[in-house]
């Protein structure tokens, strides 16, 4: 559900930095933007029931509230990076916001299921073009040292703040007032922002490059189609026609990335970045455990909605002991991996997420929300905010310099990505643990409950990864590289 952090080679920028006329106005149109996009994400989590009951969604068609924004997000974000570079990092950035101003208020009109998806993935789109340009922006915009620190220190606080705003934000405006109005807020919001930077912000130079269309295009379709045949199969089995088209559409599609990416001047994905064994490894567990972290965040608001009987406010408080151990938590993990190293933070970060979220996979009809909810949620915060950051170090090791944006781009992809395959595993999970039990009291907490113990399954996967691909190999002394 988070959005990606800065890692340490996308703080650095090329481009002389301007110092801006207005360094406060610059920062405030950079974060807000920021936050814009976090809020949006958390947003949806507790509007999720509205939405599905309003719109008549199926339980395997509402994962692609998520799906549909994280795989256009995560499809074309290497794209609109690289797109900045050439174009202009301001043009992008209102083009960025446009677009996904445009889509929330289309979102906000939605009247089916189909009109909504689609607006969902084009607000995904609008999302890959303007978040490289945030952070590129504020590299040129201020100078390196104490002033970008302070600025970067901001950003970053946006997207620690950004989660649990957006989770209270959005059951308070779906329980007083409508799913609707979580979308619409964006627009005024998003209409100030293109005027501040066209008034506040200087554009950047543009350079000479390629964009890398056939990788973007076939590696958001492959991912679409792999992720819509595991979705379907939830609804209509793994031997249906359409299923089983689908899932080999999305394989002969990544296929065709892997070789357009193995021969393409300037691709999006160098596949040179896979030859280190520690980068693999974090790439590996980073999409394990968003497929993990997703089921949490995306089948406890029904929980807490459909079975302890929540209003959308009281769901969204219902996440802070989440929220709160994970905000802290990060903003610990730099002293915490100066004094026991990077491997074994992320290690047990990892454990400590992984028994969270089997605790939780034992709440029923009648469980208690402290002792049953509130407690493991503290764990998974608690984890969550010591994992994030060093699979990210983890996943730009030994980078050399021309190769660090990409890098820092594909760690963004896999966070996305992996998402997006998780929840579409889990909808199956849901759907497979319903089958036969109809009329079975407290169905949906059953359900539920196989979700999160297939989320714990993930990150036990995710900790086996690293262990094997990150620690073992530190304390062997083996490079990595």
């Amino acid at each position: 559900m988070q959005m990606q952090l800065p890692t340490a080679a996308e703080i650095k920028s090329p481009a002389s930095p301007a110092s801006p006329a207005s360094p406060a106005a610059v920062l405030a149109i950079i974060v807000t933007s920021y936050l814009m996009i976090v809020v949006d994400i958390s947003i949806v989590i507790t509007g999720l029931p509205k939405i599905q009951e309003g719109l008549n969604f199926s339980h395997a068609g509402l994962s692609w509230v998520q799906n549909a924004y994280t795989l256009a997000f995560g499809g074309f974000l290497l794209l609109g990076a690289r797109a900045g570079d050439i174009l202009g990092r301001r043009r992008m950035f209102i083009a960025g916001l446009a677009l996904f101003t445009l889509a929330s208020m289309a979102i906000g009109l939605a009247q089916s299921p189909t009109w909504l998806l689609a607006s969902r993935a084009i607000q995904g789109m609008g999302a890959a073009i303007l978040a490289p340009s945030t952070l590129a922006l504020l590299s040129t915009h201020f100078s390196e040292g104490p002033e970008r620190t302070r600025a970067l220190a901001y950003y970053a606080a946006a997207a620690g703040v950004g989660a649990s705003v957006g989770l209270v934000l959005g059951g308070l405006v779906a329980d007083l007032i409508s799913w609707r109005a979580g979308f619409f807020i964006n627009l005024p919001i998003g209409v100030a922002l293109m005027w501040g930077a066209r008034r506040y912000i200087a554009e950047t130079p543009k350079r000479p490059g390629q964009l890398d269309l056939p990788g973007a295009v076939t590696s958001t379709l492959g991912m679409f189609a792999l992720v819509y045949g595991i979705v379907r199969a939830a609804e209509s089995g793994w031997t249906e026609s359409i299923t089983l088209v689908s899932l080999a559409t999305g394989i002969v599609l990544l296929i065709l990335f892997v070789f357009n990416e193995s021969r393409a001047a300037q691709p999006i994905l160098p596949l040179r970045l896979f030859a280190s064994r520690e980068r693999s490894g974090a790439y590996a567990a980073r999409m394990l455990f968003l497929g993990g972290m997703v089921g949490f965040w995306f089948f406890t608001t029904q929980y807490l909605q459909g079975v302890m009987g929540l209003r959308p406010l009281e769901a969204g408080l219902a996440f802070l002991p989440t929220t709160i151990p994970n905000f802290i938590v990060a903003l610990m993990v730099p002293r915490l991996t100066r004094r026991f190293g990077n491997a074994r933070v992320l290690a047990a970060g990892l454990a400590i997420a992984a028994a969270g979220v089997a605790w939780l996979g034992q709440v029923s009809a009648g469980t208690p929300y402290f002792t049953g909810v509130a407690l493991p949620m503290v764990l998974i915060g608690i984890g969550q905010g010591g994992v994030l950051g060093p699979l990210t170090v983890a996943a730009v090791a030994g980078v050399r310099g021309g190769d660090a944006g990409a890098a820092s781009g594909v760690v963004n992809v896999a966070h996305q990505l992996g998402g997006s395959l998780g929840l579409g595993v889990l909808v199956v999970v849901f759907e497979a643990a319903g089958r036969g039990l109809s009329d079975v009291p407290g169905l949906l907490a059953h359900q539920v409950a196989a979700t999160f113990n297939a989320s714990a399954v993930m990150l036990l996967l995710a900790l086996t990864v690293v262990l094997v691909f990150i620690v073992l190999p530190k304390k062997s002394g083996k490079d990595s590289s």
